[in-house]
């Protein structure tokens, strides 16, 4: 078994807010990231995928295949887009990190898998000092 990541990136706008409770109540919970105004990030995500070297090509999987699948599935659909408002994949759901990456998780797993490799992880980091590492099962909220 090998492992085999691949770095993107994008910058996004999102807001964390629950729209049942009132401006005070977001601001106690979620702090100045439910600034109804919106924040943004410029995201790192990694995509680690495992599985074994195909002798004939000494690659688990071309990483320019990878790079291709990431980017027409989930970077072009978020790279300087609002998270909340704009993103199909992350419509109805709280635009947390975590929430974010099981999502993106959820882009990426079947065709990932199509393309002769397993997904692994999906690390995705909002701020250098901030990010979260997912590895399958957890439905987000």
């Amino acid at each position: 078994m090998i492992y085999i990541t691949r770095k993107e990136h994008f910058n996004a706008a999102h807001r964390l807010f629950r729209p049942d409770y009132n401006d005070a109540k977001n601001l106690e919970v979620f702090g100045k990231c439910s600034n109804p105004n919106w924040h943004g990030h410029n995201y790192e995500l990694f995509v680690t995928v495992k599985g074994e070297v195909y002798p004939e090509t000494g690659f688990l999987i071309n990483l320019k295949e990878l790079s291709r699948i990431i980017n027409e599935l989930v970077v072009n659909k978020l790279d300087h887009k609002n998270i909340n408002l704009e993103v199909d994949f992350m419509e109805g759901k709280l635009a947390s990190s975590e929430n974010l990456a099981i999502a993106i998780w959820e882009q990426l797993e079947e065709t990932i898998s199509q393309a002769g490799a397993s997904l692994y992880s999906v690390k995705l980091f909002e701020t250098e000092r901030n990010f979260v590492e997912y590895f399958g099962n957890i439905k987000p909220i």
